[in-house]
């Protein structure tokens, strides 16, 4: 059984690798409820799965998990994988288990997309010279019009070219897609199934067998169209599955 050091800000780290994921997770819940039960978290989609989210074709999510060393996954008490965080990663301070960056089951996720603004010309504002403007502020853009009603987004946009804000620098008023996380968990990413790959918003228009060699191979290129060396499909790198529901409007 693994045993923890204590992290001075965090007390209930001391018995946290003593459980599994799942109870570590309920544990914390009960520690911030009524304090922080939900966070808001961003999270990157580029336009396709943008469009496949809209289209209710991606509920799932696969990133990649960032380790320094392969030995750091673990098993836990329920015979699942998650990452061991040694107290070489936090300073000496404390180790046990990570946190997901993505967030643990009820958190909501914030889509950041490729995006610009569109705000009303009322004549409130510099409109003309700070639309399109390399550098120019969003504080300057008036309260009201902080809102995805005053967006545009490049992964639905079929109009003319525009100088679009990268999804990276989006702020959270400006996102129109939020979801809610339902499951994270820590798997091999060429352990996905087929029916994990439909959910990840890839179709085929093939059948049977052919259909699953297709989507396995749509999933392989889609996933080294971004990953980094060390990280392809054929490294078959430790990654983070996380499932979620879409809900309506950013949280009150």
């Amino acid at each position: 059984m693994r045993i923890a050091k204590m992290a001075p800000d965090i007390p209930f780290r001391s018995f946290a690798s003593s459980l599994s994921h799942a109870a570590y997770a309920s544990r914390m819940n009960f520690f911030v409820t009524g304090l922080t039960a939900m966070r808001e978290l961003p999270i990157l989609m580029n336009g396709a799965m943008v469009r496949a989210v809209l289209d209710g074709r991606k509920t799932v999510t696969r990133r990649l998990v960032k380790l320094r060393h392969p030995w750091e996954i673990e098993e836990t008490d329920d015979g699942s994988k998650w990452p061991w965080h040694p107290d070489y990663v936090t300073g000496g301070e404390w180790d046990g288990w990570a946190q997901c960056p993505y967030g643990e089951v009820g958190d909501r996720l914030y889509v950041r997309e490729t995006w610009i603004e569109d705000p009303e010309d009322d004549g409130a504002w510099g409109y003309i010279q700070h639309m399109h403007c390399k550098g120019s502020r969003l504080s300057d853009i008036p309260k009201r019009f902080q809102n995805p009603d005053h967006c545009l987004y490049r992964a639905n946009w079929d109009g003319s070219a525009l100088l679009w804000r990268p999804s990276i620098h989006m702020p959270k008023w400006a996102a129109r897609i939020w979801l809610e996380v339902t499951d994270v968990r820590v798997e091999r990413l060429q352990d996905i199934t087929t029916e994990q790959i439909l959910a990840e918003g890839i179709a085929s228009q093939l059948r049977e067998h052919d259909a699953v060699v297709d989507l396995r191979q749509q999933l392989e290129a889609l996933w080294d169209g971004l990953a980094k060396p060390g990280t392809r499909w054929a490294d078959n790198p430790w990654v983070w599955v996380v499932e979620f529901k879409r809900v309506e409007g950013a949280p009150a």
